[in-house]
């Protein structure tokens, strides 16, 4: 196993994960087989009751796993399907420590830190870096390992331990560490004192930065270059200058100009580890298709408003930015994405603050497409029905994601079937007509890790061929798609609202939960309970997403025609996450 260690300096957020995708991207161009951990060193179990306005969005795995944000970052860029086990955190390790501890496996010895949890630590490391994370069903060739957090900070210290442990035991071409470091300009001089200081942190606790990676916002100048080299004790091909690139999926792009291919090949001996012609050429197209996806910039765009409540940090929906990145890439346009407070658009705000009111409702108004994302709780929620209904009534493409969906469901029981009083059981457990219920097997007392989590089967119904997203699917019958929920809509009303005209047309295996809402008679009007940001890659786009894009550009039908092509068939069965 090869090892590719991210390691970051003395700021955070300047894209070790962008960086660690883009690495482990590249190294896929070889044909190699690549996984990915990422190393969280905060003292939760896993990111799922994070508050999003402060952590960023939480992100969910094909098996349930709620862990950080930039797990999206390397399946979106690798491909691959990722599990929980490759989110390690402080509160994971501590937790089998110390269960392990119970059950008497330590044989009566004191428990320590050196050396039973950096031994769990590397263990956990060497066992997930070979489980299989592509269709190939092989053990990966390469482990690209994602330490967070800063230099100095305390809970990270085992975990350096730990690393610096494994890259003896790896042993020589077997692991590299790429250190991430941010150079700040100020008064227009490119400072290199906070790497310095970075690297010579990092040395004394024991990791020995390979490749320096600067982050910068402008190109480096070859003098700092050399200053960094000189003073940090490496050659100068050694410091990768990483400026700001016009979106970040030119990152590898720049990283394959400034040389990292290279030295990944000569540090890791990579001409040493087999493949077959078919894998070679296999990551030749990868690449091929990145560089064609990828270009400068297109000439037009799209606007689309996304009506959110944790808009104050984007990252809180990162995921759905990436899918609509990806879908308006598929189709030729850059996204402008515009951020709309859903409380802005709701009553209270138009007395207590009339500009905001109608600066939000003149956004909705005037965008080609209407996105509601996820999310709980009550606050905000009337902001979303209201953009639900002007997209309804205005025949605006609009896109309903899990609460969106809901959100939807709500606006239609109320409007279209005169239940004036319709809401969700989170909203008023006590309403008349709570047409959005609490899940039975949901729990409300224990939070984390309670919700219906990961990959689930929809069926669509009978009925439901004129549907504009089964034929995005390739006219499946059926999809897996990702879920992250704890409410859903309420069985007795589901005729009510049909004869309305808002049509279930996905449902799960029981055939009682409902999945996929969509109006008839309507350019593209379509709410899902799951999460289909979750599967959407950069080469291949979700298919709620690109349809929701295309419907606000204007070119669904060719959209449409070119899937239904590259299917083959009028009618068949997939799983819903790539075309």
């Amino acid at each position: 196993m090869k090892f590719v260690l991210v390691s970051g300096g003395v700021v955070s957020g300047v894209g070790k994960g962008i960086i660690a995708s883009s690495c482990g991207l590249l190294l896929k161009t070889l044909g190699l087989k690549v996984t990915a951990i990422k190393i969280d060193p905060y003292i939760n179990v896993d990111a799922g009751t994070m508050n999003p306005k402060e952590h960023g969005e939480c992100f969910v795995l094909h098996d349930g796993g709620e862990t950080d944000l930039d797990l999206g970052n390397y399946e979106r860029y690798l491909g691959v399907d990722l599990a929980r086990d490759n989110n390690i955190t402080t509160g994971k390790v501590y937790q089998q420590v110390i269960e392990n501890e119970r059950k008497g496996k330590y044989l009566g010895r004191t428990v320590q830190v050196v050396p039973h949890v950096i031994d769990a630590i590397i263990d956990t490391i060497n066992r997930v870096s070979k489980v299989p994370v592509d269709k190939s069903g092989e053990e990966p060739d390469v482990c690209i390992i994602e330490l967070g957090g800063t230099v100095g900070d305390i809970e990270s210290m085992p975990f350096v331990e730990a690393l610096t442990q494994l890259r003896h035991r790896a042993g020589k071409n077997n692991f590299i560490n790429i250190h991430v470091s941010y150079v700040p300009v100020v008064n227009g001089e490119q400072k290199t004192k906070p790497t310095q200081h970075a690297v010579k942190s990092v040395r004394s606790a024991g990791l020995i930065p390979d490749l320096i990676a600067c982050r910068c916002e402008k190109p480096l100048e070859q003098g700092t270059i050399n200053k960094v080299a000189s003073s940090c004790q490496v050659e100068v091909n050694q410091v990768l200058a990483v400026r700001d690139m016009p979106t970040i999926y030119q990152v590898p792009l720049l990283l394959e100009e400034q040389g990292l291919l290279r030295e990944l090949k000569e540090t890791l001996k990579l001409s040493d580890v087999k493949l077959s012609p078919e894998r070679v050429s296999s990551g030749q197209e990868v690449w091929a298709k990145w560089q064609k996806i990828v270009p400068l910039g297109y000439a037009e765009t799209v606007d689309i408003v996304l009506v959110g409540k944790y808009i104050e940090l984007h990252d809180a929906y990162l995921s759905v930015i990436k899918a609509l990145e990806h879908s308006a890439m598929r189709c030729g346009r850059k996204l402008n994405l515009i951020w709309v407070d859903s409380e802005h658009l709701e009553e209270k705000t138009q007395k207590e603050d009339p500009t905001k009111y109608h600066k939000a409702w003149h956004d909705v108004c005037v965008a080609k497409g209407i996105l509601v994302p996820g999310g709980f709780g009550h606050r905000g929620t009337e902001g979303m029905i209201r953009a639900a209904q002007w997209a309804r009534e205005q025949k605006t493409p609009f896109l309903g994601v899990c609460l969106g969906m809901q959100v939807a469901v709500i606006e239609a029981a109320r409007n279209l079937c005169d239940l004036k009083d319709a809401t969700s059981e989170e909203f008023d457990a006590n309403a008349e007509h709570r047409v959005i219920i609490f899940m039975p097997e949901g729990s409300k007392e224990k939070l984390g890790g309670t919700m219906r989590l990961g990959t689930r089967t929809t069926h669509f119904q009978p009925g439901s061929e004129f549907s504009k997203l089964r034929a995005l699917y390739g006219e499946a019958t059926s999809i897996e798609e990702r879920h992250r929920h704890r409410y859903e809509v309420n069985p007795d009303y589901i005729d009510k609202l049909e004869q309305s005209g808002l049509i279930f047309i996905g449902k799960d295996d029981s055939g009682e939960r409902m999945e996929v809402v969509e109006i008839k008679d309507h350019p593209y009007y379509v709410g899902v309970q799951y999460h289909p940001e979750y599967t959407s890659r950069v080469l291949d786009p979700s298919r709620p997403f690109l349809g929701f894009v295309a419907a606000a550009i204007g070119c669904l039908d060719e959209v449409t025609k070119e899937i239904l092509k590259d299917a083959g068939v009028a009618n068949g069965s997939t799983n819903g996450a790539h075309f």
